[in-house]
């Protein structure tokens, strides 16, 4: 059992006790979910050994998008998927942060404004790339995928942007690269995504509810280059379906405190934070998103209805870089089968058991 599902098993039935009458559904959902992951409330697969015959009861995980158990695995899924989708190009990482001034009016429009920060990025990406000065056409490839927390579990709401460094032609038939270490400046971006978030904000009627302020401040946007291949990809992966906080951090459970290690970004040092059970769920459940809200999306040549393939994209950048050698060395994804733990042989299904009745946590 993890160290955050012990906790949710330990106070979320108390939690829901003091604060269930004015709760999201979606917040006791997370809570149930966590809570009986891998504990037979899901079901359970029983495999059998192909060599002894021993059988195996693997309990199914909640498959909650916000439950650090199932996320993991995920992650390692999304890895192998993304390694068929590899390309011989330079690939950058940018991080586009709402401002605080804006955080609480999110907050209280989470699918408003969540959407918004996806269409805004995509409009501003592609009105710079287009620009001869970067790439010199709109055509670009990429995924996206919200954040909502920082280090210490407060709301921080962020978008990582996974850009492979080029665009096609408008004819597809020629790939123009950007450079290896910039794909657009991030000063152009900022003004130009400002202006359309201000411009959807006040569509949606909430430029009221925000400070004025805020459209004069500098908004924090990074863009690093990582380089190439498939270790700029595992990198990446990393941000993909990361939770609000893993379960390495987690260091206590005591007297109903929880402790938990953060990154401190100004001293760049890890220190030690202190929480009661019930302010650490509440910050916890600040950053469950909206029920089908998708938080991972793909643009462009990226994107599952693409017209062009990753082959054929492949093909276009090997003839204008030369790189066909590189080709070759697209690994291809691991396939790993589960050993009998009494033999060392391969497991076969056999069947799925329904799930058991579910207990309230605690």
């Amino acid at each position: 059992m993890s160290d955050i599902q012990k906790i949710f098993q330990k106070y979320g039935s108390q939690y829901i006790a003091l604060y269930g009458d004015r709760m999201p559904v979606s917040h006791k959902k997370t809570i149930q979910d966590i809570t009986h992951c891998r504990k037979g409330s899901f079901g359970t697969i029983v495999y059998e050994c192909s060599d002894c015959g021993k059988q195996h009861f693997i309990n199914c995980c909640c498959g909650n998008r916000h439950c650090p158990n199932c996320q993991h695995d995920k992650a390692t899924q999304w890895l192998d998927k993304q390694m068929k989708k590899l390309l011989p190009a330079y690939y950058f990482l940018l991080t586009i942060t709402l401002p605080k001034g804006l955080r609480e009016g999110v907050r209280s429009h989470q699918k408003q404004s969540y959407g918004a920060l996806f269409s805004c990025a995509k409009a501003a990406l592609k009105k710079l790339a287009k620009d001869t000065r970067f790439i010199g056409s709109e055509r670009i490839g990429y995924l996206a995928t919200l954040h909502t927390w920082g280090s210490m579990l407060q709301y921080h709401p962020h978008l990582h942007l996974v850009i492979a460094g080029g665009a096609l032609s408008d004819h597809n038939d020629q790939w123009l690269p950007s450079r290896q270490d910039l794909f657009v400046h991030t000063k152009p971006l900022e003004i130009i995504f400002k202006a359309k978030f201000k411009d959807v904000m006040k569509k949606a009627g909430l430029l009221g509810k925000i400070d004025h302020q805020v459209w004069e401040q500098q908004w924090v946007i990074d863009s690093q280059a990582v380089g190439r291949g498939e270790n700029s990809l595992r990198y990446l992966s990393r941000y993909v379906y990361r939770v609000a906080i893993t379960n390495n951090r987690i260091k206590s459970i005591n007297n109903d405190v929880i402790k938990f290690a953060y990154k401190d970004r100004e001293k760049k040092k890890w220190k030690l934070m202190e929480l009661s059970a019930m302010e650490f769920i509440r910050r916890f459940l600040q950053h469950v998103l909206p029920k089908g809200f998708m938080k991972i999306r793909h643009y462009g040549f990226l994107n599952a209805n693409s017209a062009l393939s990753i082959e054929k994209i492949r093909e276009l950048i090997s003839f204008i870089h030369d790189v066909i050698a590189l080709l070759t060395k697209i690994p291809e994804p691991k396939i790993v089968t589960m050993k009998c733990t009494h033999c060392g042989h391969d497991l076969k299904f056999v069947f799925f058991e329904k799930p058991k009745a579910r207990s309230s946590p605690g």
